[in-house]
């Protein structure tokens, strides 16, 4: 579950006034979710016997498969994720500094439907592999875009410098820009 959790985008989430960073994996044999506030990371991750058992004691008048359940939850999660929750769905939140539970009100089956995710402080391994890293490369990425798109400016205005040399001239003078100066872009970008 956690390498398909990898692939997961990070959404961001409301829960009452506090805005969070979530992404979650569902599938038959269980589920595992992440989240964080950017000063604390939590996850659970539970398989399908855990899955189970916190049914019964949450949902004593529903008696449906695991994967039934599995798959309901998936159902109220992703809208969530993808920034749609289902307006038959709450949500609620509580948490500490050592823990964050995640309190699910809804329906199955013309039932009422509860569900807590319980949330302990994720190890330190894996806020790097999913939140580190991805935030250090995605960084790295976009420093070398910023420098080729540097580099494509000045090729840009070494070409229109070439073609203003040789005569030539703008049907429409509202296309005129000035120069790209680096060193006045970059400034100006720190400075906001």
């Amino acid at each position: 579950l956690e390498s398909s959790l990898l692939t997961q985008p990070w959404a961001s989430v409301r829960f009452g006034e506090s805005t969070f960073l979530a992404k979650a994996c569902f599938r038959d044999t269980g589920y595992i979710l992440l989240i964080s506030d950017l000063s604390s990371v939590w996850y659970e991750s539970a398989d399908a016997e855990a899955v189970a058992q916190r049914s019964k004691e949450l949902n004593k008048r529903l008696t449906v498969h695991v994967s039934s359940f599995l798959n309901h939850l998936c159902n109220l999660m992703c809208p969530l994720l993808a920034g749609q929750p289902g307006a038959t769905t709450a949500f609620s939140c509580h948490c500490s500094a050592s823990s964050l539970r995640l309190h699910v009100k809804s329906e199955l089956s013309g039932l009422p439907f509860y569900w807590d995710f319980h949330c302990c402080p994720a190890p330190l391994e894996m806020v790097f592999r999913h939140l580190v890293r991805p935030l250090i490369k995605m960084n790295l990425a976009l420093q070398c875009q910023v420098q080729e798109l540097i580099s494509l400016l000045l090729q840009k205005d070494a070409e229109i410098e070439d073609y203003s040399e040789s005569g030539a001239t703008l049907s429409r003078d509202r296309l005129r820009t000035e120069p790209f100066q680096e060193e006045t872009f970059q400034q100006n970008f720190v400075a906001k």
